[in-house]
């Protein structure tokens, strides 16, 4: 990994996510400073990861303070604040520094027109698994960013799980299918769960039936090479049980409502965009 130094600006799930998948690979936590909202945050962050933590509650300079130095800067604050943190950041940042930003809607353009011309910039979309290792990720090199600088990006988010790399239209496409997408199987489990408590099972039983079923589905689906089409088949006898199941689930119009969903997702992140 071809990484000097990594300021990581924000210090919520996914920086932290990211943060323990750097460290895993090897990278040194000398060369890792974090910026936090709290004191608190720091001293953790500082005690679990053995990282420089920069508390914007003790210091206002706190994330201008953290990038001196980085050759790269990941951006992991909510999007309404992207922009205004790079422009805070603006003038201590390297003139061969690659940002990279996590934040679902802001675009490359607006966070090339917060920091210097020679300052490459990235935008990147990891999904929660990366809190396990399992991540997909899609990344989209804003206008300036170097083929050197995309390599940077691909290999940091490798340390979390799969690199998607797509051009920037595409990215909030993504966002709704790999971004959203561990929501819809959450809800799917806990609408399932509550099936099969009223089959009569306690709620952990009903639990552990339910979450090990996709646990187990989903490793058999990664480990075989047949498409889960067919592996639905395989489970599905003529005139049995799945059979049936799979009718009534089909009266749903399933296809149709992920189709909805995910253009529902889609023209909200562009609202975000917009800035709405």
């Amino acid at each position: 990994m071809d990484i000097q130094k990594i300021a990581i600006l924000g210090s919520g799930s996914m920086g932290t996510a990211i943060l323990s998948g750097l460290l895993k690979a090897g990278f040194d936590a000398a060369n890792v400073a974090v910026s936090t909202k709290s004191v608190a945050t720091a001293s953790r962050l500082a005690e679990q990861f053995g990282v420089t933590g920069h508390p914007t509650e003790a210091n206002p300079e706190a994330n201008a303070n953290a990038v001196v130095g980085a050759d790269v800067v990941l951006v992991a604050v909510k999007p309404a604040y992207v922009a205004e943190v790079l422009r805070e950041v603006s003038a201590n940042l390297r003139e061969d520094a690659l940002v990279i930003s996590v934040a679902a809607g802001v675009t490359t353009a607006t966070m090339e027109a917060a920091v210097p011309a020679s300052v490459g910039v990235i935008r990147s979309m990891p999904n929660t698994p990366a809190i396990v290792g399992r991540a997909v990720t899609g990344v989209a090199r804003g206008s300036r960013a170097t083929d050197a600088q995309l390599t940077k990006a691909v290999s940091l988010f490798e340390t979390v799980g799969k690199v998607v790399v797509l051009p920037e239209i595409q990215i909030d496409e993504l966002g709704t299918v790999s971004g959203s997408g561990p929501a819809y199987v959450f809800f799917l489990i806990e609408k399932f769960t509550a099936a099969a408590m009223e089959l009569g099972f306690d709620a952990e039983t009903a639990h552990l039936l339910v979450t090990e079923t996709f646990l187990g589905a989903s490793e058999l689906l990664a480990a075989v090479d047949k498409t889960p089409a067919e592996l639905r088949r395989q489970v599905t006898s003529p005139n049995g049980t799945t059979e049936r199941a799979i009718a009534q689930l089909e009266t749903g119009n399933l296809e149709d409502l992920f189709v909805r969903a995910t253009k529902a997702a889609l023209a909200r992140s562009k609202e975000l965009a917009a800035g709405k």
